[in-house]
């Protein structure tokens, strides 16, 4: 089959890797260079970097409701257009142009999390399974029937892990679906509207950590937290990056706002139960383990210090 394959982060360019192995991945659309995580220069995206190794040609028009870019992109000829995390609309135009249409690979068990940020919310709102679906690409915002679904367990994964996890279980879904368009076998299970819930983009600062939040909630924050959108507090006025935390097993005696040291290991009080800070990164330094953190910080080894959003 002739595919023209859209996507833009590492989910995107893990699934263009399988893909190109097995078909004829004509050209790759993705998001134009961009500023990315620090510093002001310009950086292509994962897919770019993917597809260039692979030798597939790269486009990275900033709309595809262009006329001239509608027509560039039909004079291709895809049999299927092949999506996964591209960052924009496709406007009908586009979704008309291949035969067999465009399949999405979404990161969620749809209806269930239809939008952004699928993972994150998946993990915030402490669900047992994440999976994907091979959707049919329709106008409304992942509102198409799917073909292919499959699952896996969270077991307390990080956004980071799930991601990788939920690359790799797309790509041979996106193979399979391939399969069963190719065969004429394919069968379309409609979405249950009474099902849908939404995966709003995560919001600048919605990941700080709070001490009115209760200790399970700020745990979910610091696994559904990244680069872009880090779990952040104070602790005794310095700021700190949470990159592992649990909720504390046993009763710890501790305020909400206060930070206990016990037994070399550091707690966050909160409204409901202790937060167990595993590993953080102060502003300007490294990586650390919590227990060094607190071993250099005075106040928080005599009992003395307090932490806030």
């Amino acid at each position: 089959m002739r595919i023209v394959f859209m996507g833009t982060p590492m989910l995107a360019a893990t699934i263009l890797e399988e893909l190109a192995q097995a078909h004829h991945v004509v050209c790759v659309y993705t998001r134009p260079d961009a500023v990315r995580k620090r510093g002001r220069d310009l950086v292509p995206s994962p897919v770019k970097e993917r597809a260039e190794k692979l030798g597939i040609e790269v486009r990275t028009p900033r709309t595809l409701r262009d006329a001239d870019a509608q027509r560039a992109l039909a004079e291709l000829r895809p049999d299927v257009i092949c999506v996964a995390a591209y960052g924009a609309i496709l406007p009908k135009e586009v979704l008309d142009i291949p035969p067999e249409g465009c399949l999405n690979v979404h990161a969620s068990l749809l209806p269930r999390w239809r939008g952004a940020a699928p993972i994150q919310r998946a993990i915030l709102a402490g669900d047992e399974e994440a999976g994907v679906c091979i959707m049919r690409m329709e106008e409304g915002l992942d509102t198409g029937a799917y073909c292919v679904s499959r699952r896996i367990p969270i077991c307390g994964m990080n956004a980071d892990a799930l991601t990788a996890e939920l690359a790799d279980l797309g790509a041979r879904a996106l193979l399979t679906a391939l399969e069963q368009v190719q065969a004429g076998s394919v069968a379309w299970v409609e979405q249950d509207e009474s099902l849908v819930t939404y995966a709003d983009k995560i919001e600048k600062a919605e990941l700080a950590l709070d001490p009115h939040v209760d200790a399970v909630k700020n745990a979910r924050r610091v696994l559904a937290s990244d680069d872009a959108h880090p779990a952040r507090c104070t602790i005794e006025r310095k700021g700190v990056r949470v990159m592992a935390a649990v909720p504390a097993k046993d009763m710890v005696a501790v305020a909400p706002g206060e930070v206990l040291f016990d037994r070399k290991a550091l707690f966050l009080g909160c409204a409901g139960g202790a937060l167990e800070v595993v590993e953080l990164r102060p502003d300007g330094k490294r990586r650390m383990a919590a227990r060094d953190f607190a071993a250099g910080n005075a106040e928080v080894r005599a009992g003395h210090a307090r932490w806030d959003a």
